[in-house]
């Protein structure tokens, strides 16, 4: 069924490469990137990618955007620039190269751990309020 109303979404899907996309860039520049559910809604529903802020007006019903926060529990800090170099040097073992891989690594890592503490479920604010919903990831 479809509809403008947003409380027949019973699930939302979701890529899992999305919502670390999205963590990812709002840490390393505060890029504002949102999961966003469009119009006409349906029981089971897409949550996209999207930067906030970089679309005209909305007509009604409006869409949702989702912080990717609220799809994820307890994650790890994000690893920083900084603390690799700080790694590498405090080991005696510094050069651009080792820095390049070893950040990447941790980036990695950080992915994966948060890959794996993605909510099973989410609230979403609508327009009738607060309406709670299944989170279905892909990939």
């Amino acid at each position: 069924m479809v509809s403008d109303t947003p409380t027949v979404i019973d699930r939302v899907v979701v890529h899992t490469d999305d919502i670390l996309t999205a963590l990812e860039a709002n840490v390393r520049r505060d890029a504002g990137a949102v999961l966003r559910v469009t119009p006409p809604f349906s029981g089971r529903i897409r949550a996209r990618l999207h930067l906030d802020g970089q679309e005209a007006t909305y007509d009604e019903p409006r869409p949702i955007h989702i912080a990717p926060t609220r799809l994820v529990g307890s994650t790890p800090a994000f690893p920083t620039p900084d603390e690799t170099d700080d790694r590498l040097r405090e080991r005696d073992d510094y050069s651009l190269d080792r820095h390049h891989a070893e950040h990447t690594d941790a980036v990695d890592e950080w992915r994966r751990a948060v890959a794996t503490s993605i909510a099973d479920s989410v609230a979403l604010d609508t327009s009738a309020g607060v309406h709670e919903v299944t989170v279905v990831t892909l990939g």
